[in-house]
Parts: structure tokens; sequence; C-alpha cells
């Protein structure tokens, strides 16, 4: 083992001062745009496929081994770094007063050394802050930088008594944490930094925040009950910007084309627009969380406006559960998953290890393992564009609330995530926010899962989208209520849906069900009923808003059952079995159809996890499709599926979630599965190459009808089918 004395880097006379805050008016000035603001090395934003991130303790200075990490990173290809430099702890010789140097660093330079042995390497480095926390002689030397509960009282640490906790949105950040900010700049270049626990630990009191808000809003006090109003939201959005504008802007005057990457923001579409790379903090599941949440939150913020700028998705070794474990090991099985399910869905992979001394290295070699799949797979991965063909619409403006049916309202964007999950169908999402008609253009199919508030505007643009031959499928209260919440007196799109609402939602339901019927010209089931002709009946939901249809020649595939008793057994029987009420509306127009579902449809199937519901809704998403798909996978189990377009080549990646942990981590091993694809080839494009880099096998396939056909055999966790194009 080499053991070398950590570089000393020369020292920065005197601390930093700055004059306060840009007014949030002129906080344009301070963030010139991309174009304006890069040179030739704005390449590192793409240039680095692989990171490692190492988030030090205060004694590794001491104990920790840094040619151990150097040599580990190279071993596993890593081509960027994030390491721990300042804020709590200083990790490097700092001269700005206040700011903690660990106690342990003695005459090292820990940060330094790491840098430069990764500059050796050509990696990229961005730096990572914490400024959520601080000792005893902050408190004592400025007590106003230390965040103050409603009741008055100075904020103790939740996991550390000796810490206190700092104020964001004051001087702490505004001017401490600046200077902090700069020193690291000046003294390491980095590419980026990265401030963790930046925006704060919930809503403070302080003298700063309450005369802040107070300017801010003409004279209104800081709510006191706990509760957030708009008005607050409006203020600490704004000022947290700010506080991004200015760390950003002094970061850029050092190095042009370095950034201030936040970790996290409250608004996702101020995240889309102002970023132009993004770290997704996304670390591991816990409780119920299926593995496919990871690759989530790239589809999440792609929605807001990121498109295809760097995601770097951090992932943790260990198991993030509470009590939080930060010393432990995952298995193996739920490291790969949950760190190849976020490559497949557009981010690149950033392992986090929390402390440098370790001490359980069984999340080494299968880290190792993966990132050895992802160097194979790079050409692959170098993605332009989302081959997807069907969008899902995500609530961005206030949504409905306070009625029975409106609570667990995520349950509707998770029912249908796994829906199209299950159904092997390659989506992406919008953010009803950012919607407009370009961002509309490359999909065929629009997914409103209860998607309950739209403005006027929001609705035309979708209505223009159908006329122009795209396709929408709805459910429940989708345009019921305008952009603010209020509730409409008919659905915004009640012209699409071809039916009016009739001033009421019934339910819980006890008991109903669904009749499904053959056409009784044809004595033929509908598409939509593909894999249910024998059932007859299928489970109702829970909640059905009452419609009336103003469209003509709908088909009946799908009737409702209502309720009827479940007590006393002998009383168990429908009392009207056929009532000839629609729960699935249908119509085509001009070239795009339309499907609404006036049930609570994906909400039920997330709940309960009926398998007839995830069939119909993946039938009613293959009906109104109506085109042939861009991938189409047959194969036991669970294989989610995304596809991607790079310069000279597409990538059809299959993650393999089968697993009976799927809905209860961690998984404790990996089933392999057998998967029949077909993939269609792009249009004036010839196929030069089949190949499957992360199992290095060159596997048969077959071409016809535009169209190749491979059997891809033993999929574990991961598997890209990568098409060469001429």
């Amino acid at each position: 083992m080499r053991r070398r004395d950590f570089i000393k880097t020369s020292t920065i006379a005197g601390g930093y001062a700055i004059t306060g805050p840009a007014l949030l008016a002129n906080a344009g000035s301070l963030f010139p745009s991309t174009e304006k603001s890069l040179t030739d090395d704005k390449a590192w934003f793409n240039k680095s496929m692989r990171w490692a991130q190492l988030a030090f303790v205060e004694n590794d200075p001491a104990k920790c081994d840094p040619d151990f990490w150097l040599d580990y990173f190279k071993r596993i290809h890593a081509q960027g770094a994030l390491l721990s430099a300042g804020g709590v702890v200083a990790f490097y010789p700092t001269d700005v007063p206040l700011h903690h140097r660990s106690d342990y660093l003695g005459n090292k330079d820990l940060v330094g050394y790491m840098v430069e042995g990764c500059r050796k390497m050509n990696m990229t480095v961005c730096l990572r802050t914490d400024p959520h926390a601080a000792r005893q002689n902050v408190y004592d030397a400025h007590p106003d930088w230390i965040a103050v509960t409603a009741d008055g009282k100075k904020r103790r640490h939740w996991a550390n008594p000796d810490l206190w906790v700092t104020c964001a949105l004051g001087p702490y950040n505004f001017d401490f944490m600046t200077s902090v900010h700069k020193e690291i700049m000046t003294r390491y270049k980095p590419e980026g930094i990265f401030s963790n626990r930046w925006s704060g630990s919930g809503m403070c009191y302080c003298e700063h925040c309450v005369q802040n808000f107070k300017a801010f809003s003409g004279g209104m006090e800081l709510p006191r009950d706990g509760g957030s109003t708009a008005k607050y939201r409006e203020w600490n959005t704004a000022r947290l910007k700010e506080l991004w504008f200015l760390w950003d802007a002094e970061m850029r005057k050092i190095k042009p084309v370095s950034r201030f990457i936040p970790n996290g923001f409250p608004d996702r579409k101020i995240t889309g627009q102002l970023a132009d790379i993004f770290f997704v903090d996304r670390q591991g599941r816990s409780g119920n969380i299926p593995p496919w949440d990871s690759g989530r939150g790239a589809k999440e913020l792609r929605a807001g406006g990121m498109d295809m700028k760097p995601l770097i998705h951090i992932f943790s070794v260990g198991l993030e559960e509470s009590p939080r474990w930060k010393d432990s090991v995952n298995t193996a099985a739920e490291l790969r998953i949950w760190a190849v399910n976020g490559v497949a869905n557009g981010m690149l992979p950033c392992f986090v290890k929390f402390g440098a001394t370790p001490i359980d290295k069984r999340w080494m070699s299968p880290i190792e393992q993966v990132y050895q799949g992802f160097y194979r797979s790079e050409k692959y991965l170098r993605n332009t564009a989302s081959m997807a063909r069907v969008a899902v619409l995500e609530q961005g403006v206030a949504s409905a609330g306070g009625k029975p049916w409106q609570t667990n309202g995520a349950y509707h964007m998770n029912g249908m995530y796994h829906s199209l999950v299950e159904g092997h169908v390659p989506f992406e999402m919008i953010n009803s926010a950012v919607l407009n008609a370009e961002l509309l253009k490359p999909y065929k199919l629009l997914v409103l899962p209860n998607i309950t508030s739209l403005s006027d505007s929001q609705c035309a643009i979708i209505t223009k989208f159908v006329e122009d031959g795209g396709s929408v499928v709805a459910s429940f209260e989708s345009s019921l209520y305008d952009e603010n919440g209020k509730k409409r007196i008919d659905f915004g799109l009640a012209n699409l849906f071809g039916v009016s609402f009739d001033n009421a939602v019934e339910g819980p339901m006890q008991n109903s069900y669904l009749r499904l019927h053959s056409d009784a010209a044809t004595n033929k089931f509908h598409p939509v009923l593909e894999g249910l002709e024998d059932a007859n009946r299928i489970i109702n939901g829970i909640y059905t808003v009452k419609v009336k249809p103003v469209a003509t020649n709908f088909p009946s595939p799908v009737t409702l059952v209502p309720t009827y008793p479940d007590l006393p057994m002998e009383d168990v029987y429908t009392r009207n079995p056929d009532p000839d009420t629609r729960e699935l509306y249908l119509r085509e127009i001009g070239k795009g159809r339309v499907a609404y579902i006036p049930w609570d449809i994906e909400r039920t199937f997330w709940q309960y996890m009926a398998p007839d519901h995830g069939k119909l809704l993946n039938n009613t998403i293959k009906w109104a499709l109506n085109e042939e798909p861009v991938v189409a996978v047959t194969a036991p189990g669970l294989i989610e599926t995304t596809v991607w377009r790079q310069e000279q080549s597409m990538a059809v990646h299959l993650v393999n979630l089968t697993n009976p942990m799927m809905m209860k981590g961690p998984m404790r091993e990996l089933i392999p599965v057998n998967a029949d694809v077909s993939i269609k080839i792009p249009a004036n494009a010839k196929v030069t190459g089949v190949n499957l880099p992360v199992s290095e096998r060159k596997p048969a396939y077959t071409i016809k009808d535009g169209r190749i056909m491979l059997t891809v055999t033993q999929i574990m966790d991961h598997e890209i089918v990568g098409i060469d194009l001429a």
C-alpha cells in the first residue's frame, strides 16, 4: 500500500466578506446564460459517464488511505469524483474564520491530495459542501446565524446535540458559505460545488427570516402553526433561487465553466430551466418503494425541463432505512438493481460511500462489476434522445384536495407508472407546468393519470394534440379543476372525453364490479379486453365520477355492476347486473384516439395490485397508441424497458425486476429471465451490428419487415441491446 503525505496547498490569507445578497430582480445579471458563459471546457458536463462520491467524516484524515480510493476509482473506470470539502467540517487547511477544520487534519490536506490524484487520471472533480449545521463557536460569534423554532428557541441539531442548525436563508449561507465556496474554488478549481442540505431544515423564525419575509410579503408574519402558505412558498423559492445565483456567480468569476449544483430544489421547473448539470440524490429505497423508483427521478427532472442535460444519480452502498445506518452495506442484488435502473432511465451512476475508512467492503465487488458493465456499454449510454412514444403528464400546478377520494394522490401516478413498467412500455413524463405543443411533438400518446388541475390553455394544447393525430388516455377527475384548484362546472377536456360531469363522485363503492362485454353484432371482444375474454366481470375501483355522455356511438366493452351487500352471506347477490352504465369511454377523433376512464383505476391498481386492472390499463394504452411499438418484449416476470437514441446507434435497456422482494427490499438475489425482443428500426437507418455489451455477447438476430428480432437469454439485472446504425 502506498502511503504519501497529503499535499499541503498554499493558504489564502484572511476570510472573504460580501456586502449581502443581491436583489432577486437583479439575479439574472449574476447568472449568465449557458451560451454566453461556456468555453471549450464545457465538455466536462458530458465527459464523465461514471462517478464516485466519498463523503468524508471528521476522523478520516487520520485513518483513511487515499491511495486505496484512487486505485479503486481507476479499477472501476470512474471518470468523475464528488468529494467532501467543507461546511460543517473542512477537510483542507481553511483560512476562513469560524470554518471548522477537522480535528484530525493536522498539517495534511485530504481534499488537495484526492483532487491531485483524480486530476492525474483525467477525472472531473466536483467538491461537496454541507452548510446545515455549525458548532458552538459559530453560535457564540453569530447567534443570528442559527435557525429558530416557532416558539423562539434556537435549534439544536436533531441527530447531534453538540451542533446547532443553521438558517439557510440568512447571513450564514449568503455571507459565510459564500466565503467558503470562494476559498474552495480559488484553491482547487473544481468543475462544480455540490451542496448537501443547503436549502434549510424546515421553516426558520430567526430575525433575518422574519424581517425578509415581512419585506417580501408586504408586512405579513411568518406562519406559526407549522403549515405553509402560498406567499411563504413563493418567498422561500425566490430566496433559494437568489442564493443559487449568488454562489454560482461567485464560482464562475474564478472558473467560468464551473457550476453550483444544489442538492434538490423546491421547484423542478426552475431546476430544469437553470441547471446545466444535476446530481439526483436518490440513494436507495425504503419501506414499500419499488425498485423502478430509482429511474423515476430522471423522468421527473426531464419532465420539468432538464431535457437531455446530464443527470448524475447518487446512490448509496448502504441500507437506506430509518434508523439511519450510514455505515451499513446493502445486498449486491439491491445495489445492482438500483444502480442499473437509474442508468436505464438516462442517468449516470455515482455511488456514495459515507466515511472513507471502510469497515464492511462487501459492496465494492458488486459496484466494480456493474461499473465494468457500464464501461463496456459507454457507447450506448451517450444518449441524445428518448425514443419513447408515450408521455405521462405529471401534476405541476395546484392539485385538488380535501375530499376522501383525493387522498393518497400519489397512488394514481404510482399505479400508472407500475402498469406501464409491467406492460414493457417505454415512456417519458411531462410536467404540466411546462406543457406546450413543442414538448408533445415526439409522442403519439399522452396519459393523464387523474391530472385534476389544468388551465384552459393547457386543455387547449391537449385538444390540439388530439386534433393533430395524437391520442389521450385520461382517468377520474382529470381536468375537472382549473390551475388554481378551483372546481369547474364541467371537465376542461369534456369535448375530448365526449362526456360531461354529472355533479357527483360516488364511493367508496363496496363490492362493486365491472361487466365485460363482447360486441353484440360481431360477438368479438374489443381489444381493450384482450386476455380478459373469459372473465365476464372484474372488480371495480373505489370511487367513480358520475358522467353523462354527450357524444354518440361509444362502444360498451366495460359497464358498471353497482354496489350490493357483502353481508350477510345470504344477501350477497347482484341486484342490477347490467345497468348499461359505461365505465370506459372510447372515441376516435380523426387519426387520434381518446380513452376516458371515469373511475380511479390506477389508484386502485396501486393499492390492491389486481392484475385485471393492470391488463385493462395496458390494453387501453395499446389501443389508444394505435401504432406499431418501438420495442415489444415478451418475457416472464417483470422487465422495465427503455429505448434511447445515440448519434450512430440506439439502445434498448432491459431491467430485470423479477424478484419476490421487488415491492419490499432489499433483494436477496438476482433471478435470471429470458426475453423475446422485437425492435423497430429507425426510418432511413441501416443496421450494421447488434451487441449485448453488459454480458459481452453477440446475439443471433433476424431482420424482417423493418424490425430486429432476437432472444436475450439469462438477463440477470440488466442488459442493453445495442444496435449500431448507419
